[in-house]
């Protein structure tokens, strides 16, 4: 067993119980309270969308336009459109927030992302070499990643890609990086196209042609306030997903220590290779409770909103197995994110040789 891993075969089976247990609790108690609570988000989601565009038609009210576009786009994105697509409200027959059925205000398809998201990142969290996450094909997040002198610019992608997210993200299933390594070829990604390119022209078209039509002579103020609304959200779901994967502390995992993995080892590696956020109710809500990283990694399709609650147990949990717990406050994540992020930029220090091992042959060398 790697030394990564802390626990016996046998406490991790047990590990993996207790999480099952947790599980199994939250699903059996589901009902109209959680069904009330997401519709409820949806409503305030569509109430600040119409008061933003609303807005828009009277210029002083521009930075409240562009102030209730943003807060519309967040919830959309990380309350509702990422924790439906996780099927967290499937059990609820409603067409609506059904998983197969939802698609985000975003210019990634719901289909590629739930691919790459659901199915990629959370069934091989933190593997180096299948979690295409680690560093989304463009960073280099982790000490493990090969250095190369294109990762100087580490702190420039990161920021463009903070500034262009969901581009960032619809981008994410091409897998650029390896056509350039020739792993993968321009055919592979064919596809692709149609569904990209639609939804791409339909994003486009909604926020920079059709929306700002509809206000006439203020077109140009329009066409700027939904610009600035999506760089703020994706500026937030930059942040509040970095901040949730890649703090100090959270580790990465080699295909070999993943080799027939238990349940118990699966929870455990989901457990170490997230972080949260600690904070109020509303950085919770505008955060798609992601906040909770460490409980969304280890119970992708419960709805979210019962992470708090479960988090509390949780750490109990780990508490008894000696596992930690990596939590703070967003300032503290979030610059711990930033020094990572400049830190992998950098060649790895070379290790110097302890000279105290090397037995000098003849003591007349180093008298000299």
């Amino acid at each position: 067993m790697s030394d990564k891993i802390s626990l016996s075969p046998e406490e991790l089976e047990k590990f993996g119980e207790e999480m099952d247990a947790i599980r199994q609790r939250v699903i059996s108690e589901l009902g109209e309270e959680d069904a009330t609570y997401i519709r409820n988000v949806l409503k305030a989601q569509r109430g600040f969308e119409i008061a933003g565009r609303a807005l828009f038609y009277l210029p002083p009210a521009w930075p409240l336009a562009v102030a209730s576009l943003s807060i519309s786009k967040i919830i959309d994105n990380m309350e509702i459109g990422h924790n439906v697509m996780h099927g967290q409200y499937d059990w609820m027959g409603d067409p609506g927030l059904n998983s197969r059925m939802y698609e985000w205000d975003n210019v990634c398809p719901s289909d590629q992302w739930k691919y790459s998201h659901n199915y990629i990142h959370h069934t091989f969290t933190n593997i180096l070499g299948k979690d295409r996450d680690i560093g989304y094909g463009i960073l280099r997040m982790d000490e493990d990643q090969k250095w190369n002198p294109y990762y100087l610019g580490n702190p420039v992608y990161a920021f463009l890609l903070m500034v262009f997210f969901e581009w960032g993200v619809a981008l994410h299933d091409l897998e650029v990086e390896n056509i350039v390594s020739g792993k993968r070829s321009l055919a592979d990604n064919k596809p692709l196209y149609p569904g990209l390119m639609k939804k791409m022209r339909n994003q486009a078209l909604k926020d920079y042609v059709l929306f700002p039509a509809l206000t006439g002579p203020l077109f140009v103020p329009t066409i700027v306030g939904n610009a600035t609304a999506n760089l703020i959200r994706n500026i937030w779901a930059f942040n509040i997903i970095f901040c949730g994967h890649f703090p100090a502390g959270v580790a990465t995992f080699t295909q070999e220590e993943t080799e027939n993995e238990t349940k118990g080892l699966w929870y455990y590696r989901q457990l170490l290779g997230s972080a949260n956020i600690s904070g109020s109710k509303l950085l919770h809500l505008m955060s798609g409770n992601l906040s909770h990283q460490i409980e969304h990694h280890l119970f992708p399709d419960l709805p979210a909103r019962r992470y708090p609650q479960i988090a509390e147990e949780v750490r109990e949990i780990c508490e008894r197995y000696g596992l930690a717990y990596n939590t703070g406050p967003l300032h503290r994540q979030l610059g711990s994110v930033a020094k990572k992020i400049f830190k992998m930029a950098l060649p790895p220090k070379r290790k110097q040789p302890d000279l105290s091992l090397v037995e000098d042959a003849d003591p007349r060398v180093s008298a000299a």
